[in-house]
């Protein structure tokens, strides 16, 4: 019985049988060219060649490279429409004009984007017309799976070409990112103007580019983000950026040891501000990007270095003691 016609489809809608069988490429390092050929939407889109020294083999193309190249063309596909975009603009504007009709004040200028694939690809389109510079607030890194690493391989590759253009990168992190090594060694592998500081508090994730483009989450999970090309409101996130940073302490290339009252650590400073604000265990610990746990333990031994016996009587001596007075 023959197998079922394949049907045809993109990348972005790997077929199970395809999947399977790149998988086990990738495992194996080969497939047969018998076998690649039953699936042939692994040669169409790339995910398979020939292999050079044996043309009844075919080898798997690294996943990173190949969403790179799929990324860049889908990138190049948008950027057609794009120019189409701005010459119907254009054609229909001068109508307008001519029309005497304004166009309607209806948030131009703000674009939802909507899955985590089309928000990068957003990201990446804006990086590649790029000359100047690059803005971050990174709150917390994660690397922990498959995804994760490959968004953060992709982000490397346009940070490095920005850097070879000549721009520079800023990127704002909690405090708690201070000592992670994969923060460090994105920084050590990274060629060109880099600098990162940090904070015991950041805004949610801020990317803006050129100070002419901005991206922000628009919900908790950040599978939507918002793309602000508004001159007023990018203006308006780049100057709180700069002024974040003014007050941030340097952790790249040189890191600087944060200044603290005596007895006083600089987590504990920062928990001392918000305690005596009234917050609970929780919002602390979510405001300074740490568990519950942990900031049970900083607060219990800012208690007993100020001699405290009640929760009451710490935002008493936190305020009688005067660390909250002095600079940091």
């Amino acid at each position: 019985m023959s197998p079922a016609p394949h049907t045809e489809h993109g990348p972005e809608d790997l077929c199970a049988a395809g999947a399977a069988l790149y998988e086990r490429a990738l495992r194996e390092g080969h497939v047969s060219a018998r076998e690649a050929a039953e699936v042939p939407c692994l040669l169409d889109h790339g995910l398979l060649h020939p292999a050079v020294h044996d043309p009844e083999r075919c080898e798997p193309a690294h996943p990173a490279a190949a969403l790179h190249r799929l990324l860049r063309a889908s990138g190049e596909r948008i950027a057609r429409e794009r120019r189409r975009e701005e010459r119907l603009t254009e054609t229909f504007g001068a109508l307008i004009r001519a029309a005497g009709v304004r166009p309607a004040a209806d948030g131009s200028g703000l674009r939802l984007l909507g899955g985590v694939p089309r928000i990068n690809l957003a990201i990446t389109e804006a990086m590649a017309g790029a000359s100047s510079e690059l803005l971050c607030v990174q709150p917390n890194v994660r690397y922990g799976n498959q995804r994760d690493r490959t968004a953060s391989a992709v982000a490397m590759e346009r940070d490095q070409a920005l850097l070879d253009r000549g721009g520079r990168i800023r990127t704002l992190y909690q405090h708690t990112q201070r000592h992670a090594l994969l923060v460090l060694a994105r920084y050590e592998e990274l060629r060109g103007d880099v600098e990162a500081r940090s904070l015991d508090e950041v805004t949610d994730r801020l990317i803006v580019v050129d100070r002419a483009v901005a991206y922000l989450p628009a919900n908790e999970d950040s599978s939507l983000a918002l793309e602000v090309r508004h001159p007023a409101l990018v203006s308006f996130l780049a100057t709180a950026f700069d002024r974040l940073w003014r007050l941030a302490t340097p952790m790249y290339p040189h890191t600087a040891q944060q200044p603290s009252p005596p007895g006083i650590t600089p987590r504990q400073h920062a928990i001392a501000a918000l305690l005596v604000e009234g917050h609970t265990d929780a919002v602390i610990a979510d405001r300074l990007g740490m568990n519950v746990r942990t900031a049970r333990e900083h607060i219990a031994k800012l208690a007993a270095t100020l001699g405290s016996t009640s929760r009451a009587q710490l935002g008493y001596l936190i305020g009688r003691s005067g660390i909250l007075d002095r600079e940091r």
